[in-house]
Protein backbone atom coordinates (compact mmCIF):
# COMPACT_ATOMS: atom_id res chain seq x y z
CA UNK A 1 0.00 0.00 0.00
CA UNK A 2 1.22 3.50 -0.94
CA UNK A 3 0.53 6.53 1.25
CA UNK A 4 0.21 10.00 -0.34
CA UNK A 5 0.06 13.35 1.43
CA UNK A 6 -1.08 16.48 -0.41
CA UNK A 7 -3.11 14.46 -2.89
CA UNK A 8 -5.52 17.33 -3.58
CA UNK A 9 -2.75 19.65 -4.79
CA UNK A 10 -1.38 20.13 -8.29
CA UNK A 11 1.45 17.60 -7.98
CA UNK A 12 -0.45 15.25 -5.69
CA UNK A 13 -3.52 14.95 -7.94
CA UNK A 14 -1.38 14.14 -10.98
CA UNK A 15 0.60 11.63 -8.94
CA UNK A 16 -2.62 9.93 -7.80
CA UNK A 17 -3.75 9.69 -11.42
CA UNK A 18 -0.49 7.99 -12.43
CA UNK A 19 -0.50 5.60 -9.49
CA UNK A 20 -4.11 4.51 -9.96
CA UNK A 21 -3.55 4.20 -13.73
CA UNK A 22 -0.83 1.66 -12.93
CA UNK A 23 -3.16 -0.29 -10.66
CA UNK A 24 -1.44 0.69 -7.41
CA UNK A 25 -3.20 0.53 -4.05
CA UNK A 26 -3.22 4.07 -2.72
CA UNK A 27 -4.25 5.70 0.56
CA UNK A 28 -4.40 9.50 0.42
CA UNK A 29 -4.48 11.82 3.43
CA UNK A 30 -6.73 14.88 3.23
CA UNK A 31 -8.30 17.47 5.48
CA UNK A 32 -12.04 17.22 6.11
CA UNK A 33 -12.54 20.46 4.17
CA UNK A 34 -10.47 19.39 1.13
CA UNK A 35 -12.12 19.39 -2.29
CA UNK A 36 -11.51 15.93 -3.71
CA UNK A 37 -13.75 16.74 -6.68
CA UNK A 38 -10.87 18.84 -7.98
CA UNK A 39 -8.79 15.64 -8.08
CA UNK A 40 -11.53 13.94 -10.08
CA UNK A 41 -11.44 16.92 -12.45
CA UNK A 42 -7.71 16.38 -13.00
CA UNK A 43 -8.35 12.67 -13.67
CA UNK A 44 -10.93 13.68 -16.30
CA UNK A 45 -8.28 15.62 -18.22
CA UNK A 46 -6.47 12.37 -19.02
CA UNK A 47 -9.02 9.55 -18.80
CA UNK A 48 -12.34 8.71 -20.44
CA UNK A 49 -13.35 6.84 -17.27
CA UNK A 50 -11.98 9.01 -14.46
CA UNK A 51 -14.51 7.77 -11.89
CA UNK A 52 -13.20 4.19 -12.17
CA UNK A 53 -9.66 5.30 -11.35
CA UNK A 54 -10.82 7.77 -8.69
CA UNK A 55 -12.59 4.96 -6.80
CA UNK A 56 -9.22 3.26 -6.33
CA UNK A 57 -8.06 6.05 -4.00
CA UNK A 58 -8.75 5.36 -0.32
CA UNK A 59 -9.25 8.82 1.17
CA UNK A 60 -8.61 9.28 4.88
CA UNK A 61 -9.27 12.44 6.87
CA UNK A 62 -6.42 13.71 8.98
CA UNK A 63 -3.65 16.24 9.42
CA UNK A 64 0.12 15.81 9.23
CA UNK A 65 0.34 17.86 12.42
CA UNK A 66 -1.47 15.01 14.25
CA UNK A 67 1.36 12.56 14.93
CA UNK A 68 -0.75 9.81 16.49
CA UNK A 69 -3.18 9.83 13.57
CA UNK A 70 -0.24 9.53 11.17
CA UNK A 71 1.21 6.66 13.16
CA UNK A 72 -2.11 4.83 12.89
CA UNK A 73 -2.57 5.53 9.17
CA UNK A 74 0.95 4.38 8.27
CA UNK A 75 0.41 0.88 9.63
CA UNK A 76 1.02 -1.55 6.75
CA UNK A 77 2.34 1.17 4.43
CA UNK A 78 5.41 0.28 2.36
CA UNK A 79 6.16 3.62 0.74
CA UNK A 80 5.21 7.29 1.06
CA UNK A 81 4.94 10.15 -1.40
CA UNK A 82 5.01 13.37 0.63
CA UNK A 83 3.50 16.19 -1.46
CA UNK A 84 1.74 18.16 1.28
CA UNK A 85 2.93 21.69 1.98
CA UNK A 86 1.47 25.12 2.56
CA UNK A 87 2.59 27.65 -0.04
CA UNK A 88 2.29 31.30 0.91
CA UNK A 89 4.30 34.48 0.48
CA UNK A 90 2.21 36.48 2.93
CA UNK A 91 4.29 37.87 5.84
CA UNK A 92 1.43 37.23 8.27
CA UNK A 93 1.43 33.53 7.39
CA UNK A 94 5.20 33.05 7.53
CA UNK A 95 5.48 31.56 11.03
CA UNK A 96 2.43 29.30 10.74
CA UNK A 97 3.56 28.04 7.32
CA UNK A 98 7.06 27.21 8.53
CA UNK A 99 5.69 25.43 11.59
CA UNK A 100 3.15 23.44 9.58
CA UNK A 101 5.52 22.38 6.81
CA UNK A 102 8.45 21.51 9.08
CA UNK A 103 6.55 19.94 11.97
CA UNK A 104 4.31 18.04 9.57
CA UNK A 105 7.32 16.54 7.79
CA UNK A 106 8.96 15.71 11.13
CA UNK A 107 5.79 13.89 12.22
CA UNK A 108 5.65 11.95 8.97
CA UNK A 109 9.31 10.91 9.27
CA UNK A 110 8.85 9.81 12.88
CA UNK A 111 5.67 7.87 12.11
CA UNK A 112 7.34 6.23 9.12
CA UNK A 113 10.29 5.12 11.25
CA UNK A 114 7.94 3.81 13.94
CA UNK A 115 6.03 1.73 11.36
CA UNK A 116 9.07 0.47 9.49
CA UNK A 117 8.12 2.14 6.20
CA UNK A 118 10.60 1.11 3.52
CA UNK A 119 11.01 4.36 1.60
CA UNK A 120 9.73 7.88 1.05
CA UNK A 121 9.74 10.38 -1.81
CA UNK A 122 9.73 13.95 -0.54
CA UNK A 123 8.60 16.86 -2.70
CA UNK A 124 10.89 19.74 -1.82
CA UNK A 125 11.55 22.75 -4.06
CA UNK A 126 14.31 24.76 -5.70
CA UNK A 127 13.41 27.22 -2.94
CA UNK A 128 15.33 24.89 -0.58
CA UNK A 129 18.52 25.34 -2.61
CA UNK A 130 21.03 28.17 -2.71
CA UNK A 131 21.40 30.69 -5.50
CA UNK A 132 24.38 31.50 -7.72
CA UNK A 133 24.77 35.11 -8.91
CA UNK A 134 24.81 36.46 -12.47
CA UNK A 135 22.44 33.89 -13.91
CA UNK A 136 24.73 30.91 -13.38
CA UNK A 137 23.05 27.51 -13.32
CA UNK A 138 21.95 26.34 -9.88
CA UNK A 139 22.04 22.61 -9.18
CA UNK A 140 21.56 20.13 -6.33
CA UNK A 141 24.93 20.96 -4.79
CA UNK A 142 24.28 24.67 -4.17
CA UNK A 143 23.72 25.08 -0.44
CA UNK A 144 20.90 27.19 0.97
CA UNK A 145 22.13 30.16 2.99
CA UNK A 146 19.95 31.51 5.82
CA UNK A 147 19.12 35.19 5.49
CA UNK A 148 16.46 37.66 6.50
CA UNK A 149 15.89 38.21 2.78
CA UNK A 150 14.80 34.65 1.97
CA UNK A 151 11.09 33.95 1.82
CA UNK A 152 9.24 32.11 4.53
CA UNK A 153 8.38 29.46 1.93
CA UNK A 154 12.08 28.96 1.17
CA UNK A 155 12.86 28.60 4.86
CA UNK A 156 10.02 26.14 5.37
CA UNK A 157 11.13 23.94 2.46
CA UNK A 158 14.76 23.93 3.58
CA UNK A 159 13.96 22.84 7.13
CA UNK A 160 11.32 20.38 5.92
CA UNK A 161 13.95 18.79 3.72
CA UNK A 162 16.30 18.75 6.72
CA UNK A 163 13.79 16.51 8.50
CA UNK A 164 14.02 14.03 5.63
CA UNK A 165 17.83 14.03 5.90
CA UNK A 166 17.43 13.39 9.63
CA UNK A 167 15.17 10.46 8.83
CA UNK A 168 17.81 9.09 6.48
CA UNK A 169 20.37 9.23 9.29
CA UNK A 170 17.94 7.30 11.49
CA UNK A 171 17.40 4.52 8.95
CA UNK A 172 14.76 5.76 6.50
CA UNK A 173 15.56 5.50 2.79
CA UNK A 174 14.41 8.44 0.69
CA UNK A 175 14.62 10.35 -2.56
CA UNK A 176 14.09 14.10 -2.65
CA UNK A 177 12.90 16.09 -5.65
CA UNK A 178 13.38 19.84 -5.99
CA UNK A 179 11.06 21.08 -8.76
CA UNK A 180 11.23 24.56 -10.22
CA UNK A 181 7.89 26.25 -11.02
CA UNK A 182 5.48 23.42 -11.85
CA UNK A 183 3.12 24.04 -14.77
CA UNK A 184 -0.03 22.12 -15.59
CA UNK A 185 -3.82 22.05 -15.25
CA UNK A 186 -5.42 22.13 -11.83
CA UNK A 187 -7.36 24.55 -9.69
CA UNK A 188 -7.31 27.59 -11.96
CA UNK A 189 -7.64 30.08 -9.11
CA UNK A 190 -4.46 29.13 -7.27
CA UNK A 191 -0.81 28.24 -7.78
CA UNK A 192 0.75 28.16 -11.22
CA UNK A 193 -2.56 27.33 -13.00
CA UNK A 194 -3.65 30.83 -11.99
CA UNK A 195 -1.01 32.21 -14.38
CA UNK A 196 -3.00 30.75 -17.27
CA UNK A 197 -6.31 32.07 -15.98
CA UNK A 198 -4.83 35.53 -15.40
CA UNK A 199 -3.64 35.66 -19.01
CA UNK A 200 -7.05 34.37 -20.12
CA UNK A 201 -8.77 37.23 -18.29
CA UNK A 202 -6.33 39.79 -19.68
CA UNK A 203 -2.82 40.42 -18.39
CA UNK A 204 -1.47 43.90 -19.06
CA UNK A 205 1.96 43.79 -17.40
CA UNK A 206 4.99 41.55 -17.81
CA UNK A 207 8.31 41.25 -16.00
CA UNK A 208 11.75 40.33 -17.28
CA UNK A 209 12.79 37.91 -14.55
CA UNK A 210 14.06 34.47 -15.56
CA UNK A 211 13.41 31.22 -13.74
CA UNK A 212 12.89 27.51 -14.33
CA UNK A 213 9.75 25.61 -15.26
CA UNK A 214 8.76 21.95 -15.40
CA UNK A 215 5.64 20.01 -16.45
CA UNK A 216 3.60 18.58 -13.57
CA UNK A 217 3.33 15.30 -15.47
CA UNK A 218 7.13 15.13 -15.59
CA UNK A 219 7.26 15.67 -11.84
CA UNK A 220 4.83 12.83 -11.17
CA UNK A 221 6.68 10.59 -13.62
CA UNK A 222 10.05 11.38 -12.03
CA UNK A 223 8.71 10.51 -8.57
CA UNK A 224 7.36 7.16 -9.69
CA UNK A 225 10.53 6.27 -11.62
CA UNK A 226 12.82 7.19 -8.74
CA UNK A 227 10.77 5.08 -6.32
CA UNK A 228 10.69 2.10 -8.68
CA UNK A 229 12.76 -0.85 -7.44
CA UNK A 230 14.90 -0.81 -10.58
CA UNK A 231 16.06 2.75 -9.84
CA UNK A 232 15.67 3.28 -6.12
CA UNK A 233 18.70 1.44 -4.76
CA UNK A 234 21.18 3.34 -6.94
CA UNK A 235 19.52 6.73 -6.42
CA UNK A 236 18.27 6.63 -2.84
CA UNK A 237 19.24 9.26 -0.29
CA UNK A 238 19.87 11.86 -2.98
CA UNK A 239 18.09 14.96 -4.20
CA UNK A 240 17.12 15.64 -7.81
CA UNK A 241 16.46 19.12 -9.15
CA UNK A 242 13.64 18.96 -11.71
CA UNK A 243 13.72 21.68 -14.35
CA UNK A 244 12.86 21.38 -18.03
CA UNK A 245 13.77 24.86 -19.24
CA UNK A 246 14.69 28.33 -18.02
CA UNK A 247 12.47 31.06 -19.45
CA UNK A 248 11.75 34.72 -18.81
CA UNK A 249 8.32 35.54 -17.47
CA UNK A 250 7.79 37.67 -20.55
CA UNK A 251 8.39 34.69 -22.84
CA UNK A 252 6.14 32.50 -20.72
CA UNK A 253 3.26 34.99 -20.66
CA UNK A 254 3.57 35.64 -24.39
CA UNK A 255 3.43 31.94 -25.21
CA UNK A 256 0.47 31.37 -22.89
CA UNK A 257 -1.34 34.32 -24.49
CA UNK A 258 -0.66 33.01 -28.00
CA UNK A 259 -2.02 29.56 -27.11
CA UNK A 260 -5.11 31.07 -25.51
CA UNK A 261 -5.64 33.44 -28.45
CA UNK A 262 -5.38 36.40 -26.12
CA UNK A 263 -3.41 39.63 -26.34
CA UNK A 264 0.14 39.57 -25.03
CA UNK A 265 0.97 41.71 -21.99
CA UNK A 266 2.09 45.14 -23.28
CA UNK A 267 3.63 47.01 -20.36
CA UNK A 268 6.88 46.32 -18.55
CA UNK A 269 6.52 46.19 -14.75
CA UNK A 270 9.84 47.70 -13.68
CA UNK A 271 11.16 47.34 -10.14
CA UNK A 272 10.09 50.92 -9.44
CA UNK A 273 6.57 50.27 -10.66
CA UNK A 274 6.40 46.99 -8.72
CA UNK A 275 7.54 48.64 -5.50
CA UNK A 276 4.93 51.35 -5.92
CA UNK A 277 2.25 48.69 -6.47
CA UNK A 278 3.49 46.79 -3.41
CA UNK A 279 3.25 49.93 -1.26
CA UNK A 280 -0.25 50.71 -2.49
CA UNK A 281 -1.41 47.11 -2.04
CA UNK A 282 0.05 46.94 1.47
CA UNK A 283 -1.65 50.19 2.44
CA UNK A 284 -5.00 49.01 1.08
CA UNK A 285 -4.66 45.68 2.91
CA UNK A 286 -3.91 47.51 6.16
CA UNK A 287 -6.94 49.75 5.80
CA UNK A 288 -9.34 46.94 4.89
CA UNK A 289 -7.94 44.16 7.09
CA UNK A 290 -7.27 41.94 4.08
CA UNK A 291 -4.09 40.34 2.75
CA UNK A 292 -2.00 42.22 0.21
CA UNK A 293 -2.07 40.69 -3.27
CA UNK A 294 1.48 41.90 -3.85
CA UNK A 295 4.20 40.98 -1.36
CA UNK A 296 7.88 41.77 -0.95
CA UNK A 297 8.82 38.25 -2.09
CA UNK A 298 6.76 38.59 -5.27
CA UNK A 299 8.38 41.95 -6.06
CA UNK A 300 11.84 40.56 -5.39
CA UNK A 301 11.45 37.57 -7.73
CA UNK A 302 9.57 39.29 -10.56
CA UNK A 303 12.69 40.66 -12.29
CA UNK A 304 15.31 38.38 -10.72
CA UNK A 305 17.37 35.95 -12.81
CA UNK A 306 17.53 32.40 -11.42
CA UNK A 307 18.50 29.54 -13.71
CA UNK A 308 18.47 25.86 -12.87
CA UNK A 309 20.18 22.71 -14.14
CA UNK A 310 17.79 19.75 -14.15
CA UNK A 311 20.07 17.32 -15.96
CA UNK A 312 21.08 15.05 -13.06
CA UNK A 313 17.95 12.90 -13.27
CA UNK A 314 18.32 12.47 -17.05
CA UNK A 315 21.82 11.11 -16.46
CA UNK A 316 20.73 8.84 -13.60
CA UNK A 317 17.61 7.11 -14.99
CA UNK A 318 15.70 6.78 -18.27
CA UNK A 319 13.89 10.09 -18.06
CA UNK A 320 13.22 12.96 -20.46
CA UNK A 321 11.49 16.29 -19.95
CA UNK A 322 8.56 17.40 -22.07
CA UNK A 323 9.29 20.58 -24.06
CA UNK A 324 7.88 23.59 -22.25
CA UNK A 325 6.07 24.70 -25.41
CA UNK A 326 4.10 21.43 -25.35
CA UNK A 327 3.28 21.86 -21.66
CA UNK A 328 1.94 25.37 -22.27
CA UNK A 329 -0.06 24.27 -25.30
CA UNK A 330 -1.70 21.33 -23.53
CA UNK A 331 -2.50 23.32 -20.40
CA UNK A 332 -3.95 26.18 -22.44
CA UNK A 333 -6.19 23.79 -24.37
CA UNK A 334 -7.60 22.35 -21.13
CA UNK A 335 -8.28 25.82 -19.74
CA UNK A 336 -10.09 26.80 -22.93
CA UNK A 337 -12.32 23.73 -22.61
CA UNK A 338 -13.16 24.67 -19.04
CA UNK A 339 -13.90 28.35 -19.71
CA UNK A 340 -15.09 28.55 -23.30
Amino acid sequence: MIFVTGGTGLIGSHLLYRLTSEGKQVKALKRETSDIQQVLKVFSYYSENPENLFQNVEWVDGDILDYFELEKQLSGIKEIFHCAAIVSFQPKKRKSMIMSNVDGTANLVNAALENGVKKICHVSSVAALGRLPNGNLNNEEINWVPSKKVSGYSESKFFSEAEIWRGIEEGLDAVIINPSIVLGPGKWDSGSPKLFKTVWEGMKFYTKGITGFVDVKDVANAMILLMDETNFETNKNQRFLLNAENRSYQELFNQIADNLNKSRPKYYASNLRLNMAWAASTLYAGLTGTLSKITRDIVKSANSINKFDGSKITLSIDFKYAPLSKTIQQTAELLKKDFS
